[in-house]
């Protein structure tokens, strides 16, 4: 790097002038935030993120998405728009040595040329407190305009102190529209693009390479490439690109699975949460799409366990024996075979009535008790040695009389307090089984004078 030549050449993954050896990639990188593709809730005019690029008035950002969806190309968009000499490091080849060599070539670009540093760590998660630390107190004194970039969700994988210093951007995956847009683009660009071949795509093919790259625009241009080279010509020169070498030119879709990552629990969360709204074809699909990114078994089946008993309950209480043989089953089978009883539970429960009404009940008593709301235990239903202390505190025999509930009548019921205050924590529903539930305990608390006489 030449620190006594202004504006020298930056250390970014682009160049400015094509270099035809270079992925097909890296050569369309946009050069200016108009060419950036997606990303509209962040570069639309007006919004914040344009607002500070086209004003100049940042100093620490964060870009989290997945991969290809631009997070490096923003970052040097944004040097080149600012005038802003750029700097890369990688989170897992860099160390503490070459931080603070990148922050001592700043230093002197600022006092020689008064030019401004963006130094850019792609993968920053995988930098370690101590390589994160060294980058403080460069950026609260702005010695360099800090890019950091993220697979992973920043608020579990960034510590806190640099988060407080930075604004935290998520980038979307780049819609299917805009991909072939962008494909449509390298195809006519003689400069950097395949504008010098006699290139056509039908536009199935097209369509194919955007939906298969699934938001990754890197993915979708290599695989245009791989189309386009490896395409033999036809008698008038012409390179065709058909359906069936489009499918050939693009792997299967990768599925974004995390298992310690938010994929990982926003799937998790819309199974359970599909299962619940009585939704057998979403429930399926996503039990699919965690079966099939290598979730554990085990996992899924205890998060059916709990939605049998949380969200059915007694509406169907056979939900819960069927989750808990799916749950046995499928570890008693493993995959793939593990995937029958899983889904076998999975359309019950999401097809039961439900019923939460336990579940409420519980969360109830159990913030009652803890927010110090204990309750003595009645004497009638007290050991009897508490019984003889009470009779000594006066207590009459009535008081102390425990009643037991089969010698009364064919009900087996009769009326005693078994809680003071005449507490209700379980508010019984009409759905499914648990109607025959509601009519017995109105019938019961009518005849107990405890608690509501009906399900209001």
């Amino acid at each position: 790097m030449d620190l006594f030549t202004p504006f020298g050449k930056a250390e970014a993954p682009e160049q400015e002038r094509a270099d035809l050896s270079m992925p097909l990639a890296a050569r369309m990188r946009p050069q200016t935030l108009a060419e950036v593709a997606g990303q509209k809730h962040l570069l639309s005019e007006g919004k914040l993120l344009r607002r500070a690029i086209e004003t100049d008035r940042f100093s620490s950002l964060i870009f989290y998405g997945p991969p290809g969806v631009g997070k490096t190309t923003l970052a040097s968009v944004i040097a080149k728009q600012t005038s802003a000499y750029f700097v890369m490091l990688n989170g897992v080849e860099s160390n503490v040595s070459d931080i603070r060599e990148k922050i001592a070539e700043a230093k002197a670009r600022q006092t020689l040329h008064g030019q401004k540093t963006i130094l850019f760590v792609d993968e920053l998660h995988r930098f370690n407190k101590a390589q994160q630390d060294v980058l403080l107190p460069h950026l609260e004194r702005g010695t360099v305009r800090f890019i950091g970039a993220t697979t992973e969700n920043p608020y579990f994988a960034i510590n806190s102190a640099m988060l407080s210093r930075s604004q935290i951007f998520p980038l979307e995956s780049v819609p299917d529209a805009e991909i072939i847009a962008l494909l449509r683009r390298a195809m006519a660009d003689t400069q950097r693009g395949l504008g010098s071949l006699n290139l056509a795509v039908d536009d199935d093919a097209l369509q194919h390479l955007a939906l298969k790259a699934d938001g990754d625009v890197r993915k979708a241009l290599t695989a245009l490439e791989v189309a386009a080279m490896s395409t033999p010509a036809d008698a008038t020169g012409q390179i065709r690109v058909t359906l069936e070498v489009a499918e050939e030119s693009i792997q299967k879709k990768a599925i974004r699975y995390d298992r310690m990552g938010d994929a990982h629990y926003d799937t998790i969360s819309a199974f359970i949460k599909s299962m619940r709204g009585s939704d057998p074809d979403a429930a399926l699909y996503w039990l699919a799409f965690m079966l099939n990114a290598g979730e554990d078994i085990r996992f899924i089946a205890r998060r059916i366990v709990i939605c049998a008993s949380e969200d059915v309950g007694l509406a169907d209480s056979n939900a819960l024996r069927v989750a808990l043989a799916a749950a046995q089953a499928a570890e008693m089978l493993g995959m793939p075979e593990a995937r029958i009883p899983l889904a076998h539970a999975t359309v019950y429960i999401a097809t039961a009535p439900k019923s939460n009404a336990a579940y409420m009940g519980i969360n109830a008593a159990l913030k009652d008790v803890q927010e110090g709301k204990t309750l003595a235990v009645p004497d009638h239903l007290a050991t009897p040695t508490r019984k003889k202390l009470a009779k000594l505190r006066g207590a009459s025999d009535e008081d102390v009389n425990y009643k037991y509930a089969h010698d009364f009548g064919d009900d087996h019921f009769v009326p005693q307090a078994y809680l003071p205050e005449g507490r209700v924590y379980y508010h019984p529903t009409t759905n499914g089984m648990e109607l025959r539930i509601t009519e017995r305990m109105n019938y019961l608390r009518r005849n107990s004078g405890v608690g509501p006489s009906n399900n209001s």
